[in-house]
């Protein structure tokens, strides 16, 4: 069975004015609340290692399922305005930050790029499913909780076997905080 849906991705490691990453990310759920998006189910808050520049701090990641009358690009562009409120500058690709909101998938659409790892022109471009899904445990495991029927919309994989796929140490260093 293919499970449709919305899904965005968070993650934090700086404090914001909301708090510690564990406080502005539930005060970022909030928002998307407050802001024409419906979360229909939460995953576990997973401590993940960061990924990029050494010497940052772990990452609070999770992953949420929306209901939204939005379509794929105003969605993008309210996530980048939640983030923005919350501090966020993209100053350094894979460095530290206040608070960072990925599209992950849009109801299985597959929108610009030509697969995992193409990024397209420009870093915000939409392209679906994100482009690096299928190579990140901190996204694929909180997806799992939301959607354990999910598969990837270009290759049709599910995310058990996505999950197969990474390296185990990878997986191990992903801690889930409700356990």
């Amino acid at each position: 069975m293919t499970h449709f849906g919305i899904y965005v991705a968070l993650g934090a490691n700086l404090p914001s004015a909301a708090g510690p990453p564990l406080a502005t990310l539930r005060a970022a759920l909030a928002l998307l609340g407050a802001h024409g998006c419906r979360i229909t189910a939460r995953s576990s808050w997973y401590r993940t290692p960061a990924v990029g520049p050494p010497g940052q701090a772990d990452y609070v990641n999770g992953v949420v399922s929306l209901a939204t009358a939005l379509p794929p690009a105003a969605l993008l562009a309210q996530l980048h305005r939640i983030e923005a409120r919350f501090g966020r500058a993209r100053a350094m690709r894979w460095g530290p930050r206040v608070l960072d909101l990925d599209l992950i998938d849009y109801q299985g659409l597959v929108i610009g790029g030509d697969g995992d790892g193409d990024r397209g022109t420009a870093t915000r471009s939409l392209i679906l499913p994100h482009p690096e899904v299928s190579a990140r445990a901190f996204v694929l495991l909180p997806l799992r909780d939301v959607a354990p029927a999910w598969r990837h919309p270009r290759s049709g994989t599910p995310v058990d076997r996505l999950l197969g796929d990474l390296d185990r140490r990878e997986i191990g260093r992903c801690v889930n905080l409700s356990g």
